[in-house]
């Protein structure tokens, strides 16, 4: 799983309609730099006349690649020809105009400075599309997205029109939080469409919510087994908000003990023969002030570009917080939750995924993102490190596995209650409190994300699937089955929908050249 060097551009026509629904994404996710400073249209018409093309052309000769596209189309048509997100969503248009993109050292700064001032440039055009495409926002979706809408400014501040573009988008979006309607809600339908559409997966509302409540069940019972092995007699209530008190002072101290763990948890991965050496390099610092919707992040080396150094992103809290406020949210990265949080976004998690993303040469498997697939391969990393015995010693390990995991889990039952409208905001806000240990900010920030990011519930369905798809190479592989060769064939997958992960493990959809079937 080396990081290889960079690929040739983009070859396929019917990939390359696909891959320009996101032209953020394609730039720093995937490493294709032509889409550097140049401006994605996403007003209704540049939607519309994007999405006539998708499809045109014959699909991949690799009956898995032909698979993964159509898929991938299905999704883009079910998220913008019928869920319409970006005529709701301002962060689709805010990730349009990002800059950030451009710190990675990619390619010679010059070169990148060129493309930022070009994009920066484009900025009132920009605008004028997000404004004539966000007509459907609901205030809670806009309360969501204001805090990233705003640090937009600090990249403009040198440029007039750019400045003027964000204080017009930031306006526009302010009205739909003070007017806009109070439900996120998609409705159920939709919903449902959005979960499972570029998924090959199809859900059912009842049944999610049963699993999503048995996984509470499961992790609360592997909490207060943690807890008893620390705190012999212990009340988890009272035993993890000590815990997660123990957290730095400042962002500073955050990021000091998020480089520690680098080390830590790769060379955990690579002794345990789980993956081979990621290789690269991997940095740690804060998050642009247009990112901060989440609390950490990884923005790797990508397979279409030289190798750099990934930058895994940490959002600190706001100068303008309280001091209890900003204590709330450093809470987040406490000694006992930063490993866990460490090991999803680092190793195995994102930053070794990226490097495997390299090795690969498939434009479709390089590409095309499952969000339910990377997310779910973290957060299945997070709990494999439980299973092999990652700092056994210490079950504040396992405490703050099972913490991230409740978060995981309390996030899509929030997203099922959210968008069938069977929550409001505040009563999603009282979930996270109430199951993932969240205060205040921390907790209010979760609920307003599940109101614009439908999906977020991703992260427990795409672990689940792996665990389910594992079971069964374990059976049908018998005694050549081991972790580091089921490890190797998922991420020889690049990120596909978890739908066809069962037929391309153990199934009937081997890609060619892979090793995705025992002999």
């Amino acid at each position: 799983m080396a990081g290889g060097t960079a690929a040739p551009g983009l070859r396929d026509a019917r990939v390359r309609a696909a891959v320009e629904l996101d032209h953020a994404r394609a730039r720093e996710y995937a490493g294709l730099h032509e889409y550097d400073g140049v401006l994605q249209d996403l007003s209704p018409a540049g939607v519309s006349a994007a999405l006539a093309r998708l499809g045109t052309g014959p699909l991949p000769a690799d009956p898995f690649d032909a698979e993964v596209l159509a898929v991938h189309e299905d999704g883009l048509r079910a998220r913008f020809g019928e869920a319409l997100l970006h005529r709701r969503d301002p962060l689709l248009h805010l990730a349009a105009m990002d800059l950030a993109c451009y710190d990675r050292e990619y390619a010679p700064a010059g070169e990148r400075r060129r493309a930022r001032l070009r994009h920066l440039a484009a900025w009132p055009d920009a605008v004028e599309h997000a404004v004539a495409a966000l007509d459907r926002v609901p205030a809670p979706v806009a309360l969501a997205a204001l805090p990233a809408l705003r640090g937009l400014a600090q990249d403009a501040a040198d440029d007039a029109p750019a400045l003027a573009a964000v204080r017009r988008l930031v306006a526009h979006v302010e009205a739909a939080a003070a007017g806009g309607d109070p439900s996120a809600a998609l409705g159920e339908a939709v919903f449902l469409r959005l979960l499972g559409a570029g998924e090959a997966m199809t859900y059912d509302t009842g049944a999610l919510t049963a699993a999503a409540e048995a996984e509470r069940a499961r992790l609360w019972a592997l909490l207060e087994d943690a807890v008893e092995r620390l705190e012999p007699g212990g009340r988890v209530r009272e035993v993890v908000p000590a815990l997660l008190a123990d957290h730095p002072a400042t962002t500073e101290g955050v990021f000091t003990a998020a480089r520690a763990l680098l080390g830590e948890v790769t060379g955990f991965a690579v002794a345990r023969d789980l993956i081979a050496d990621p290789g690269g390099r991997c940095e740690v610092g804060p998050a642009p002030a247009s990112r901060a919707y989440a609390q950490a992040m990884m923005s790797w080396s990508a397979p279409y570009e030289q190798d750099a150094p990934s930058w895994y992103y940490v959002v600190p809290p706001d100068p303008g917080w309280p001091p209890h406020e900003a204590a709330e949210w450093l809470a987040v990265f406490s000694s006992t939750s930063l490993p866990a949080i460490t090991v999803h976004e680092v190793t195995p998690g994102h930053y070794a995924h990226g490097r495997a993303l390299r090795a690969l040469t498939s434009d479709v498997r390089r590409s095309l993102e499952s969000p339910a697939f990377v997310e779910g391969w973290a957060h299945y990393a997070e709990e494999l490190y439980v299973e092999e015995g990652f700092r056994d010693h210490d079950p504040r390990y396992v405490v703050g596995t099972a913490l991230e995991a409740l978060l995981r889990v309390t996030r899509l039952f929030c997203a099922i209650g959210l968008h069938t409208g069977a929550l409001t905001t505040e009563e999603a806000t009282a979930r996270f409190e109430a199951d993932a240990f969240l205060r205040g900010r921390s907790a209010r920030a979760e609920a307003l994300r599940g109101a614009v990011e439908p999906t977020y519930g991703r992260y427990t369905l795409g672990k689940s699937e792996i665990l389910r798809v594992r079971a069964l190479a374990r059976t049908g592989w018998g005694h050549r089955y081991t972790h580091r060769r089921f490890h190797d064939t998922l991420l020889s997958l690049g990120m596909p929908p978890i739908g066809l992960l069962e037929r391309a493990v153990v199934g009937d959809l081997a890609p060619r050249g892979g090793a995705a079937q025992a002999p």
